[in-house]
């Protein structure tokens, strides 16, 4: 429809009787839409959705659930049973911009049971089936992509029934295809049983990105370990023990021997001429030597492989450059003995960044000395550019391939945890896509945890390499699922188990698990309903603090539940405050403390300040959040509209009882006014 034919229309709709103004509206509204490419489909109500109109999720932890480890530095990781879509508003709050990962496996939409949409399994011959399965996914994958950090990553597990609908929904309704950083077919080897035709064995595994520039930043994202990483660690292994004392040039000799280094010290010094591994002792030697041209200059790494060195230099200009012509490597500190040379770096700024895995952009300077993971040296190698040495680590890794083979199950695994489970991914590739996406992920998160396998992965992984990661899983507790399943397999994980043979599988301990309820408060801006949401937040603070230790005393004041409870694991410290008539007695044990870090403090409010003019004498040791403004904040963006009503506090169901009277009144000497 041209321009001239939709004004027209509009304007006939306009004088058009017989219409409310409700559906005048909505015509208007589906001819000024101005979409040429994507997906339309029927929106159909969501049970859940329709819930949220009227009231707000919170998060309740369930004790006897918990599950601590005696290492004071165990991640904390968290599982929620609830629907997922109130339990991502409650992270929308918590883990706004903090995720590194999201890796799910949502419903496949098969028609086989697999997929329910309002209580009810959507079939084969549902005439809204791919209708109902993109309302279900464009609501939760909304919000998840806020959760995200802005260089985090979403991985989804898909099969051929909903891999063209989601595809073409993360592109053009979640994300962009700028941010779309491919998919890998995932070769299950073990064709399905059922096909009429072809034999489909493999499934799709797609990725995008929050901002793939962001993203781009490290080297290490989307990287895998070649697969003859082993042999080569194993070469060079051979090849330095053969590297000892009597391989000491005789130049270097003469440099070293002042320093008198015992005969046990020199067995850990390896050295090449173009590779050298010594100890960190060296570098004060290293930054006042004196270089010339024609003199070969030693590169240092010390036993770690860390490298004490600016990036190499271009050839300067020369005529004819020869094998035993050497740039200086490490530049003298003053930067006088090797300036730019006149055809410049050898990679611009950016490429430097990127290659030394740094964050922030690293400015090249003539006496810049940077720890990094990347030698450089120069010569000729059939030409006149420089010759780049990588560290061994560089070497071993290589780029994600589109199609990964992994034809293991689960099936002896669930046997051996005694859990039962349909369509489970498997835990092998997990780890790969954990491992290999973004390394160093901080927080994980799957909001289809089913039988939880992320947290499997993720505290597999740990125990390998020693990481910090932490996991969140969320998932609903159909058939008991969230209870007998995913809980079930991940305590057996922590804690160990016997296997079918009879014997002791060792627990991955070093593991907090702690297990939470989605629960609700009225969403009408009572007194009433202020007051019980500031209560019933404490588990959803402590999520997002990440902060669980709960202390009896505050300056010496006992604490109470119905006042304010005090937060503090020796690194971080939260005060959250119930009650505002607490607030100025408060006030003057924070004045008398001595701290080295600001105090987290959470503030019943009516409004958005949080008593800031009360804590003014404090200013300098606390970090103040009015609540229960915070959250509706957050909810707003988030949550289906629906105009909240401020009630007037006629009525306050949370206000001082007769008991909490005595508490002020006794024990934290607070004059309590009736008309408070």
């Amino acid at each position: 429809m041209n321009s001239n034919d939709r004004a027209n229309l509009i304007k006939r709709i306009n004088t058009l009787e017989g219409l409310t103004d409700k559906e005048r509206s909505a015509l208007l509204g589906l001819l000024r839409e101005n979409k040429t490419y994507g997906l339309v489909w029927e929106d159909k109500p969501e049970y859940v959705e329709e819930r949220l109109r009227d009231e707000l999720p919170i998060l309740t932890e369930v004790q006897e659930r918990t599950i601590i480890s005696e290492d004071k530095d165990a991640p904390n990781h968290i599982l929620i049973e609830g629907d997922n879509l109130e339990a991502l508003a409650t992270l929308a709050y918590t883990h706004e911009g903090k995720i590194d990962v999201i890796y799910i496996d949502p419903p496949y939409n098969r028609g086989d049971n697999d997929f329910r949409y309002n209580d009810n399994y959507v079939d084969k011959d549902n005439p809204f089936r791919h209708s109902l399965w993109l309302s279900f996914m464009k609501k939760r994958l909304s919000i998840a992509k806020r959760l995200l950090k802005n260089e985090g990553v979403i991985i989804i597990h898909i099969d051929e029934h909903e891999f063209d609908a989601l595809n073409m929904l993360m592109e053009t309704e979640i994300f962009t295809r700028a941010n779309c950083l491919g998919q890998i077919i995932w070769n299950k080897l073990n064709p399905k049983g059922d096909a009429n035709a072809v034999a489909v064995q493999h499934e799709y595994i797609l990725l995008y990105c929050k901002n793939k520039e962001s993203f781009n930043t490290s080297l290490n994202n989307l990287m895998r370990e070649k697969p003859n990483a082993v042999k080569i660690i194993n070469k060079a292994k051979n090849l330095f023990s053969k590297i000892g004392k009597t391989m000491i040039p005789d130049d270097v000799k003469a440099v070293i021997s002042p320093f008198e280094y015992p005969e046990k010290t020199l067995k850990d010094f390896y050295v090449t001429y173009d590779l050298q591994l010594v100890n960190k002792e060296f570098q004060a030697w290293l930054k006042r030597s004196d270089f010339s041209e024609g003199e070969k200059a030693y590169q240092f790494i010390d036993e770690n492989g860390d490298v004490f060195q600016t990036v190499s230099m271009a050839w300067p200009n020369k005529e004819t450059p020869n094998d035993d012509y050497f740039v200086p490597l490490v530049h003298p500190i003053n930067g006088e003995k090797c300036p730019v040379p006149d055809k410049g770096w050898r990679y611009p700024t950016a490429t430097f960044t990127k290659m030394l895995g740094t964050k922030e952009p690293i400015t090249l300077l003539p006496n810049m000395v940077i720890k990094g993971q990347i030698v450089f040296t120069t010569g000729r190698k059939g030409n006149n550019q420089p010759r780049n040495k990588y560290l061994l680590k560089d070497n071993l890794m290589e780029n994600t391939p589109s199609i990964v083979n992994d034809g293991s199950s689960n099936d002896k695994l669930f046997k051996e945890l005694g859990i039962e489970f349909e369509y489970p991914k498997t835990l092998s590739i997990a780890k790969y896509l954990l491992k290999n996406v973004i390394p160093d992920a901080e927080c994980i998160l799957d909001f289809f945890a089913g039988s939880g396998t992320t947290l499997h992965a993720t505290m597999q992984l740990n125990a390998e390499d020693g990481g910090h990661r932490q996991c969140i899983l969320v998932t609903n507790n159909e058939n008991n699922i969230c209870e007998m399943v995913t809980y079930k397999r991940n305590k057996r994980v922590i804690q160990g188990y016997t296997n079918t043979k009879g014997e002791k599988v060792t627990g991955l301990t070093k593991n907090n698990l702690r297990y939470y309820r989605t629960g609700f408060v009225g969403r009408s801006r009572s007194m009433q309903n202020m007051r019980k949401l500031v209560n019933l937040a404490t588990d959803m603070l402590c999520i997002k603090e990440d902060l669980f230790t709960e202390q009896n005393t505050f300056g010496g004041q006992k604490t109470y539940k119905g006042v304010f409870r005090y937060f503090d694991d020796g690194k971080k410290q939260m005060l959250i405050i119930y009650r505002e008539e607490a607030i100025d007695k408060l006030v003057d044990i924070i004045y008398d403390l001595d701290i080295t870090q600001l105090i987290k403090v959470y503030v019943f409010s009516p409004s958005e300040d949080p008593w800031e003019g009360s804590f003014d004498d404090v200013s300098d040791k606390v970090e103040l959040c009015a609540l229960p403004q915070a959250i509706y904040n957050t909810y707003r963006r988030i949550l289906p509209k629906k105009k909240d009503t401020v009630v007037m506090p006629e009525e306050d169901a949370l206000a001082t009882s007769e008991e909490d009277k005595d508490l002020f009144n006794g024990m934290l000497n607070f004059e309590y006014d009736e008309e408070a």
